[in-house]
């Protein structure tokens, strides 16, 4: 079994697709996926599907699901497969599993590789930083479940999954300015800063790689561009971490040259 969660909602059994084209089973199914061989319980389901306005008998509705979910799943599996559907969709105790003897999940992948890049990163292993994180990140084909309506329990799923990504993000941004490659970041940095206009990290990776490609008033804008920000939306000033970093590149701060081991100094 195949699943994938970084992108639109991937299902695989034996190579045929189970994901379901109605929407309440497609959540439903999303939910059972993003938790593949742990027990999803029926009131977890129904928050999920119906939040606050549950229908009436929710249980009866979750149970017509599983059955949809089950002839898809017989229809994949074939009629010589070793596992029956009841055992790849499970009833538990409380709830419901989904499982196979053997499944890959997108999201466990990488969460394996940014762990591993990021110690590499913390390590000193730029290389290695690099190149684990550029897998991870590779991962991704869209936004978390880019097809599946979002409840309560995938919203939180989706949010700690994002914000994974931007710690490999940055991190393997970081890597690449340590090995010299900060004029091949600096487009995709833009890009984040107008995304993200409050995130000091990114803003600060973005200054450097500026300063270091010889565009020091442009690492300058980007200040003041962050500084108006905070000041109109937060009513704060920014952390003196990047003030000092701002300070650096109006003084041509020789620990801002590549030989500067990272932004920590500042």
């Amino acid at each position: 079994m195949e699943i994938g969660v970084l992108g639109p909602l991937v299902v695989d059994i034996c190579g045929t697709s189970v994901v379901p084209s109605a929407a309440k089973p497609r959540q439903m199914l999303a939910l059972l996926a993003v938790n593949a061989g742990g027990d999803v319980k029926v009131t977890t389901l129904t928050e999920e599907l119906w939040d606050a306005s549950p229908p009436s008998g929710p249980a009866g509705v979750v149970q017509t699901y599983v059955k949809q979910l089950r002839r898809a799943i017989a229809l994949a599996l074939g009629p010589e497969h070793e596992c029956a559907p009841k055992e790849v969709l499970s009833r538990s105790y409380a709830g419901y599993v989904l499982n196979m003897p053997t499944y890959a999940i997108d999201a466990e992948v990488f969460e394996r590789l940014t762990a591993r890049g990021l110690r590499a990163l913390a390590g000193g292993d730029d290389e290695a930083a690099s190149k684990l994180l550029g897998e991870a990140l590779a991962l991704w084909r869209g936004p978390v479940l880019a097809d599946v309506r979002i409840g309560p329990a995938l919203r939180v799923e989706s949010l700690r999954l994002e914000e994974t990504r931007r710690s490999a993000l940055e991190g393997r941004i970081t890597a690449d300015l340590r090995l010299g490659r900060h004029a091949e970041v600096i487009g995709e940095l833009l890009a984040l800063t107008e995304r993200f206009p409050l995130e000091e990290s990114l803003h600060a990776l973005l200054m450097l790689a500026l300063y270091r490609s010889g565009r020091s008033w442009q690492a300058l804008e980007i200040f003041r561009k962050l500084r108006a920000s905070t000041v109109e939306e937060l009513g704060i000033e920014p952390s003196l971490r990047i003030q000092r970093l701002h300070r650096a590149v109006l003084a041509a701060d020789p620990q801002l040259d590549l030989t500067a081991p990272s932004l920590a100094a500042f």
